[in-house]
């Protein structure tokens, strides 16, 4: 089942522009996004080739089959919930029964997680992309020698630095274990001794060690950074991952702006907030946005990264205090809302061109 074939078929029940043209957000260069409903033939339905959602290859155009929009409404779904409420310049078909959901009795608190939680969890994603773009990591990735310390004259140096100075290779040395002092090590040097080296192999994850003749002297003591190796190893594989799968329109257009944030992803975070606290006092979806100078603004990087931060914080605030004094219901009735989904297919059902 693909979306020609549920035009074919006149199945679509909702069809309409969403996206920053929903929004007033457009520009020039703005792709149209498609959302809408359809309905399952009822012999699909009742059999065993249910079909939830049918999208186009590129995704910019996305059905919702009708119980599952909504199931998705129950749950107070920001994209369903902007679906239902879009702007009547942004419909381009709405089937009559749909007119019979009335979302005043569906919004619920439960908006305070789905749109502004939502919004929250990209405030984080924007600070850590900020991280990644503004400390960037070498290509080559460090070894453990690299997180290795020695005492040297009353303090300590990198043992990097220490086996340069003394003009030692690290597979002339030698480490045995320093009882009660974990991670540290002591360190003994001879290239005819058969030590394993402090590192095996450069890519070893820990030190290694060696059997030590006696009266060996022991050259100095090996500090080895377990746990800040670890924590590079971690932010090197996620920073080269998100190198590798990042969006690289978005990410030159972060770097033209110079600003070192999503600026898109940061627009949207301030409109689901906003959202979020409109619903909160209004009861109601406002899907076209008034603000759109300051929206479009934050797009094209007018605003610092700190101070955009400042004020993300502000209206998450504004955003609890909303929920907190808002006469919205808890959640939204299941019964209600199972029993209007019956009814709307029940009538769909009986028209010839959906059995």
């Amino acid at each position: 089942m693909d979306i020609e074939y549920l035009r074919k078929n006149n199945l679509i029940l909702l069809e309409c522009i969403s996206g920053s043209k929903a929004y007033g957000l457009d520009t020039p260069s703005s792709d149209t996004d498609i959302k809408g409903v359809f309905l399952l033939p009822k012999h699909e339905y009742y059999g065993l080739n249910y079909t939830k959602q049918v999208s186009n290859e590129s995704n910019d155009i996305v059905f919702y089959e009708f119980n599952r929009f909504m199931e998705l409404l129950y749950l107070n779904n920001p994209n369903i919930l902007e679906l239902l409420n879009s702007p009547k310049e942004a419909v381009i078909y709405k089937h009559e029964y749909l007119s019979e959901i009335n979302s005043e009795l569906i919004l619920s608190k439960l908006c305070k997680n789905t749109f502004g939680r939502f919004a929250i969890s990209q405030i984080k994603k924007a600070r850590g992309l900020n991280k990644k773009i503004v400390n960037p990591m070498e290509k080559e990735r460090k070894g453990i020698l690299s997180f290795c310390y020695v005492n040297f004259d009353q303090g300590s140096i990198p043992l990097l630095q220490f086996l340069k100075r003394n003009n030692w290779s690290q597979e002339h040395c030698g480490l045995v274990n320093v009882p009660n002092m974990q991670n540290v090590f002591g360190l003994f040097h001879g290239k005819d001794l058969g030590f394993a080296g402090i590192a095996k192999k450069p890519d070893s994850n820990t030190v290694s060690l060696s059997s030590i003749p006696k009266g060996s002297k022991m050259a100095s003591l090996l500090y080895f950074n377990k746990d800040g190796y670890s924590a590079y190893c971690k932010e090197y594989k996620s920073y080269w991952d998100w190198v590798k799968n990042r969006n690289e329109v978005r990410y030159k257009s972060t770097e033209s702006h110079g600003k070192n944030y999503d600026a898109k992803n940061m627009m949207h975070t301030f409109r689901l907030l906003e959202m979020a606290i409109e619903i909160a006092a209004q009861n109601k979806v406002n899907v076209k946005r008034q603000n759109r100078d300051f929206l479009l603004g934050i797009k094209s990087g007018q605003h610092e990264y700190d101070d955009l931060m400042i004020m993300a914080d502000e209206r998450q605030r504004q955003m609890e205090d909303a929920f907190k004094s808002s006469k919205l219901q808890e959640s939204p009735s299941f019964d209600l809302i199972n029993e209007m989904t019956f009814k709307i297919r029940n009538k769909f059902y009986t028209q010839e061109r959906f059995q």
